[in-house]
């Protein structure tokens, strides 16, 4: 009587222990029904241990049969192997949740799964489910990837302008050169100066200018239509925009493209030495082929001279690198 009586108090703690646990432990037996489903399982599931004990698995779970842990259990069973579920590929398995709102949005809990063969004396072989809510884990590690991705996005874009910044064009400009070269095709490069824009600063005051680098950045964005091309603020009110598989001939319609987009804006400007009353962009052009040295300085000095070029023609015009 007092053995068991040990045995009584034993299995009540066992029972005990299993209620409090933070996991939710389910045990089949070796024809794959439902022995043991624990208080956890209870409460995230809504269904009571009374309703699935002595039930097969498949009957209240018909879609985990063909899952990752359908074979979890045919393993554990039959080999007496255990296993780990990735919770890569095995976010939300079971029909878990949070409360009654996050059941009526079908938001199920993220869970982590490990399948164990428990063997029993004198008994076949059983099965242990146990189930982890990693709810909390997976959305900070979301979280910490979209902080990622804002830095990167911080690390990468204009603050002002929202375009690349100079870090992004030097990463870029050097990608492309080398596909270029790879490839055997042409790459050309243009550099765009907003025409006195220092004037336009001083006359008009920083809050407006702001605003036109915006304006004038915007109308250059617009008119680039390939995930390819890069536009870029290379530093004050010089922007850049990179135009792999490019020839000379394209580049300067597109260069030309954009003067005309800028100028379009009417954007006064009273103050513009060339006479205009509204500003204008002076537009430099070079292009690299199989003919000329694939180097990135040489390209950027190139469309640096060009633009340099068209400023001492009087500017709001385009010219192009003559090597």
């Amino acid at each position: 009587m007092k053995q068991e009586a040990q045995a009584a108090n034993r299995l009540g703690l066992l029972e005990s222990v299993l209620g409090a646990v933070h996991i939710g432990a389910i045990v089949l037996d070796g024809h794959g029904r439902i022995v043991l489903w624990n208080r956890w399982m209870e409460q995230y599931s809504g269904l009571p241990s009374a309703e699935v004990l002595c039930r097969d698995f498949y009957a209240l779970f018909p879609e985990m049969r063909s899952q990752r842990i359908g074979m979890a259990i045919q393993q554990a069973l039959v080999s007496n192997f255990p296993s780990l579920l990735s919770q890569t590929l095995n976010k939300s398995p079971f029909p878990l949740y949070a409360n009654r709102s996050a059941a009526a949005r079908g938001e199920r809990l993220q869970q982590a799964l490990a399948v164990t063969p428990v063997e029993v004396d004198g008994a076949e072989r059983h099965c242990l489910i146990q189930v982890t809510d990693v709810s909390i884990a997976a959305n900070r590690e979301k979280v910490l990837r979209e902080q990622a991705m804002v830095l990167r996005s911080q690390t990468f874009s204009d603050g002002l302008t929202g375009v690349a910044n100079r870090r992004h064009f030097d990463v870029a400009i050097d990608k492309e050169q080398r596909r270029a070269k790879r490839n055997g095709t042409p790459l050309s490069l243009l550099m765009i100066d907003i025409d006195c824009f220092k004037a336009y600063n001083d006359h008009y005051g920083h809050q407006h200018g702001d605003q036109c680098l915006i304006q004038v950045s915007s109308a250059l964005a617009a008119l680039l239509h390939r995930s390819t091309d890069l536009l870029a603020r290379y530093g004050g009110e010089e922007f850049a925009i990179i135009l792999p598989d490019t020839d000379a001939q394209q580049a300067l319609k597109m260069a030309s493209g954009l003067r005309e987009r800028v100028s379009a804006l009417a954007i006064e400007h009273r103050y513009a030495a060339q006479g205009s009353q509204c500003v204008t962009v002076s537009v430099g052009v070079a292009t690299l082929t199989t003919e000329h040295s694939f180097d990135v300085p040489s390209l950027i000095g190139a469309a640096d001279r060009a633009l340099y070029a068209a400023k001492r023609a009087g500017r709001n015009r385009v010219m192009a690198h003559q090597g």
